[in-house]
């Protein structure tokens, strides 16, 4: 009776863990070979600081840390006289600058490689969309009757120029319909360029400097916009441009795609620049020879969070998991080698890999981990490079464990690849058709669920559950990150997934063949939504705070979510959030970010952990804008 019990409280916990089938067998295993995880170091980490949670605690200078009561008693400042509200408001824009950083970095080092391109310096890259590139050339007002590859120098350092521009705003800006142009004008949050609003939000948290929290929050406004309208959308265009366009792709999603009999390569990160390349590597006869000769099968590559994104809606390569599973697949015993770029990768992957044979391989010169093997990137010698690592993980396999191997069964199915032309071109060119089936009704409006994994919250059931009840309430979800990946384990992301939909949306989904989640790419390619909710409101007449459309970030963790969540307000779109941000401890800061915020960029944060009553405020939401608008 005792292990009976036992043995409930186990599956009870893993529930409690993950809804994800094929993870639950991995993480019993983990369990059984005392492999820790983020869920164990999390509960490690128990009680957390209450004053941290709050944001009432500041460790920006050495005359800190500094905490201040939250009950009103003492202490009520910081040493530098700093109160809790301008101690918040300078932790969150600190925060939101980093994820700021995070993503324009990434749309630089596409820039880096694009001009190699151009300059015929680059190795294994082409222009892919020579199209995209000239429409995008002749928003910069360059001439494209000039040989393909001048296009393409021009445009990029038209883009570099982005970052540090002397113009005053951002190219892209113009791209947001005109009236929201003119909240940000009168505003004063127009970005000047993307390295400027990044560095003086730096400039702004250094003590002694910005001590007004209205001011502060208004500048993280100008900093996140400088990310999705800026280093974010360059990132996305130019990817576009070199590695093509994406346009739906069938392929498989979960542990189960990697392979038992071949020499498996989880590509992990969130830069396609070198993950593209390794794909094509694993093609080269010669590598595929060596494989045979190891006594493997072939070559495998699959995905994990956002480079697994990229690969995946452009190539149709498998994804096997988001944040929270990339320990969990090298426990698998199964993995050759984990091929990292930057961003959200777990250090503690180092360490799961020492109980196995695979090899964590990093790749940037930005984010080396000890003890892995470093082999890194460069765009002169890049395919080169790819070969060589992935030579490493065919070398590995005869070093893999048979006993020790668990690949769960289950892989499910999914289309990928929704960009903005995919889904225009969907529509007949136009949005027209979209903006006719939420006029009629068929499509009660539209939701953007993006973000991560969270430990405090059971891995992807917030994401599920939100899609789940919007779509049978006929509202549009469009998804990018690890959001679309946990929808895809669910079997969302298939045209079979239309059961779930309500009759309107289930209407137009079986005219269209389309799934009623649509994966829109990986985290920087929030951008994308952008551009199509801009597409509607122009379509419209209308800016796009006046669309019935929302946004969700139901597990979220990260620096870079909180510009996207910051950047999504800011452009319009009502954004709910799973996870509470660290602002508890100043209600002035909660009545800015709600209804002050709504009152100057006519859109605001909601804060909601359960994902049902998250859904109701963005029904509500949604059924208050269409009847603002007469429909």
């Amino acid at each position: 009776m005792e292990r009976l019990l036992k043995a409930d409280k186990i599956g009870r916990n893993m529930v409690m863990k993950t809804i994800d089938k094929e993870a639950i067998p991995l993480i019993k295993k983990a369990e059984k070979e005392n492999i820790i995880t983020a869920w164990d170091r999390y509960e490690r980490q128990k009680p957390q600081c209450g004053y941290g949670q709050l944001g009432l605690c500041c460790t920006l200078c050495a005359l800190g840390p500094c905490r201040i009561d939250p009950f009103g008693g003492e202490p009520k400042r910081g040493v530098c006289g700093a109160d809790g509200d301008v101690m918040i408001a300078r932790n969150l824009l600190q925060m939101l600058a980093a994820g700021a950083a995070a993503h324009s970095d990434h749309g630089r080092e596409i820039l880096e490689v694009a001009l190699k391109t151009a300059e015929g310096k680059a190795q294994g890259y082409e222009i892919k969309d020579e199209e995209k590139l000239k429409r995008i050339a002749k928003e910069y007002g360059i001439d494209t009757e000039k040989e393909i590859k001048e296009v393409l120098k021009r445009v990029v350092l038209s883009m570099m120029d982005e970052f540090g521009t002397e113009k005053g705003r951002i190219q892209f800006i113009e791209r947001a319909p005109e009236k929201r142009k003119e909240i940000w004008k009168q505003l004063g949050i127009i970005p000047r360029g993307i390295d400027r609003e990044i560095v003086e939000a730096m400039h702004r948290v250094h003590m002694g400097v910005d001590n007004d929290y209205v001011n502060i929050l208004l500048h993280a406004l100008r900093t996140s916009l400088s990310d999705g309208w800026g280093g974010s959308m360059i990132a996305t265009e130019m990817s576009d441009i070199l590695f093509g366009t994406p346009s739906p792709k069938e392929s498989t999603v979960g542990f189960s795609t990697l392979k038992e009999n071949k020499v498996n390569i989880v590509v992990h990160g969130h830069n396609p620049v070198l993950s593209e390349l390794i794909v094509a590597a694993a093609e080269e006869k010669e590598l595929l020879e060596l494989a045979k000769r190891k006594g493997a099968d072939g070559i495998n590559i699959v995905g994990m969070c956002c480079t697994g994104n990229e690969i995946l809606m452009r190539q149709g390569i498998p994804i096997a998991g988001n944040l929270l599973s990339q320990e969990l697949i090298i426990t698998t015993g199964a993995v050759e080698a984990m091929v990292v770029d930057y961003q959200c990768i777990f250090p503690a992957v180092l360490e799961v890999a020492k109980c196995f044979h695979t090899k964590i391989i990093t790749t940037s010169e930005k984010a080396k981990f000890s003890g892995a093997i470093h082999m890194e990137f460069h765009p002169e010698e890049a395919f080169d490079v790819a070969k060589s690592i992935v030579k490493v993980a065919v070398d590995n396999f005869e070093n893999r464990k048979k006993e020790k191997v668990l690949i769960p069964e289950g892989e499910k199915r999914l289309i990928a690849g929704f960009s903005c032309e995919a889904i225009l071109s969907a529509l007949g060119g136009s949005v027209k058709p979209l903006c006719d089936a939420i006029k009629e009704g068929r499509i009660r409006g539209a939701v953007g669920i993006v973000g991560c994994n969270n430990v405090k919250i059971t891995q992807d059931s917030g994401h599920v559950r939100l899609a789940k009840k919007l779509i049978e309430n006929d509202i549009l979800v469009v998804e990018t990150g690890c959001s679309a990946i946990a929808c895809a384990k669910e079997g969302l992301l298939i045209p079979d997934a239309k059961n779930f939909a309500g009759e309107g949306l289930r209407s137009v989904i079986e005219k269209l063949s389309i799934p009623p989640v649509l994966h829109m790419g990986s985290c920087v390619d929030c951008s994308r939504i952008l551009v199509l909710l801009s597409e509607i409101a122009k379509e419209l007449n209308l800016d796009i705070s006046d669309l019935p459309v929302a946004g969700a970030a139901p597990e979220w963790y990260s620096q870079k979510a909180v510009s996207i969540g910051a950047y999504f307000v800011a452009s319009g779109v009502f954004t709910v959030l799973g996870i509470a941000p660290r602002i508890f401890g100043s209600k002035n800061i909660i009545e800015l970010l709600s209804e002050g915020l709504d009152k100057t960029v006519k859109a605001k944060f909601a804060i909601e952990p359960d994902p049902e009553k998250a859904a109701d405020l963005i029904i509500e939401h949604i059924d208050k804008k269409r009847k603002e608008l007469g429909i």
